[in-house]
């Protein structure tokens, strides 16, 4: 099949028929639903800029699967450029939405999945991988959105997935049949999962034998029966439904709870089925493929940021002041240092026994770490440049009314050459850019918490050689 166009992606979602809540009533035609439709425009952007000449060479690859070409993010990592290519995808795209474009789990999951299924398969005789590459050849296909459901709600976290007094607080097999499994359980902070046409399902933590059961992997269509998307609140979130002070006028992101009410899985769609010592390798190899995407996207959405900060600072007749210049190197600075920093993780990769090339570790996660600090900044440093109308600014209808509005066109005024309506649209932009909850705990918590990237950072790294290097120096023989 032929790259889907994005009008083909939208009447492809219109043709599911998942369950999903918002605001506490279940909802019918999620495509075009005002508090959802944002996100998805932005996911559809990821086939519209696949057919435009200017971007296939990032947005297109060749599946070795088929010989076909597909979307990169159906694509395995072939080579140190196929992970070049996708980080510069990925900045593409954070400039282009100023938010998260949903495709990058998917991706991440997908070859995380390539390469532990075949180890498994190398272990235990499994035949996993052949079926996980014929469920790839299907997406590619197809031309699908696939996303990850990775992180359980965890309950009590000082303990293990077998030791809540819950046993559902980690998704697990709660039956097994001849024709496949049954599961239960719920994932937390599922961003894109209306996006998508499939889900990819992987435990959250490295497992023990107590915990088989929850060791797990599986891939399903979004709409399956006892599959319930539960819609998470944003700070900013209604606004789509008001139609007004959007901020950003086109795209929007949001995160729903996901519920896995007993729900049938095929045996043709299970990747791991309680080979429990292959859990924390499938999370920490999607993870370091996640944090390596961070570093793409959100260096994409710092341009934005950038360049919010560069442009308010004309319309309030600031840009030459020296502070203010200084502040734009700053974020520059921090933005580039995390794309540097992905980019590194990417050409220092190595190829794995499956074929599959995989990224440094360490600088993948020293890039998100990195994020998670910088992005605060880099907002608390546009806020500071923007002024105090981005807290206070009026709405657009008070804006567009005729006995005040006028009032609002004087008083609201910077330069005198930008007219009143551009100020204020860009106090709304850094008001989505630095306010959105959602937006802003990802910079922190996405792709996990920052306390997982220091433990990464610190098992990842060769601590007996640093030693030698420094002894070698200091002239001391053990």
């Amino acid at each position: 099949m032929a790259l889907k166009t994005a009008k083909e992606y939208l009447d492809s979602l219109r043709e599911l028929n998942p369950a999903v809540y918002i605001l506490g009533e279940r909802i019918k035609n999620h495509a075009d639903h005002p508090m959802l439709r944002g996100q998805i425009d932005a996911t559809a952007l990821t086939y519209e800029l696949a057919h435009q000449p200017r971007y296939k060479e990032l947005m297109v690859a060749v599946s070795p699967l088929s010989g076909d070409e597909v979307n990169r993010f159906l694509h395995l990592f072939e080579s140190i450029e196929d992970l070049v290519k996708k980080v510069k995808m990925i900045r593409l795209l954070g400039q282009k939405t100023g938010t998260c474009f949903m495709r990058c789990t998917g991706l991440d999951i997908l070859n995380a999945a390539a390469i532990t299924t075949y180890n498994i398969d190398q272990k235990h005789g499994t035949e996993y991988n052949q079926r996980f590459m014929k469920y790839l050849r299907y997406l590619q296909d197809n031309d699908l959105v696939c996303h990850t459901g990775m992180t359980d709600v965890k309950g009590d976290r000082s303990l293990r997935p077998a030791d809540q007094p819950d046993p559902d607080m980690y998704l697990r097999v709660v039956a097994e049949r001849k024709d496949g499994i049954v599961v239960r359980g719920a994932k937390g902070h599922q961003s894109g999962s209306l996006n998508a046409h499939e889900v990819l399902v992987a435990p959250s933590r490295e497992m023990r034998e107590t915990d088989r059961d929850y060791a797990i992997s599986f891939a399903l269509p979004i709409d399956a029966p006892g599959i319930i998307h539960i819609y998470g609140r944003g700070a900013l979130d209604t606004r789509q439904l008001e139609g007004i002070d959007l901020g950003n006028i086109k795209y929007s992101k949001y995160a729903p709870l996901v519920i896995y009410d007993d729900v049938f899985v095929p045996w043709e769609r299970v990747f791991m089925y309680k080979e429990y010592e292959f859990a924390g390798p499938l999370v920490r190899d999607f993870a370091a493929y996640h944090r390596q995407s961070h570093g793409g996207c959100k260096s994409g959405v710092g341009d934005v940021l950038i360049g919010a900060a560069a442009t308010i600072a004309e319309y309030n007749g600031i840009a030459s002041a020296t502070h203010v210049r200084d502040k734009i190197t700053e974020m520059i600075h921090m933005s580039e240092t995390m794309y540097g920093l992905c980019l590194a993780s990417s050409t220092e990769a190595e190829k794995t026994p499956s074929g599959v090339y995989f990224v440094d570790s360490v600088l993948a996660n020293a890039s998100k770490l990195h994020e998670g600090r910088v992005l605060h900044e880099m907002n608390r440093l546009l806020q500071d440049i923007a002024g105090g109308f981005v807290a206070t600014l009026p709405s657009e209808k008070d804006y567009q009314n005729p006995e005040i509005g006028k009032f609002l066109d004087k008083y609201l005024k910077g330069v005198v050459e930008v007219p009143t309506e551009h100020r204020m649209r860009m106090f709304r932009l850094i008001e989505k850019l630095t306010f959105e909850s959602r937006d802003i705990i990802s910079h922190v918590h996405g792709g996990g918490s920052p306390q997982a990237h220091r433990m990464t950072l610190l098992r990842e790294t060769d601590l007996e050689e640093k030693k030698r290097l420094a002894k070698d120096l200091a002239g001391i023989e053990d």
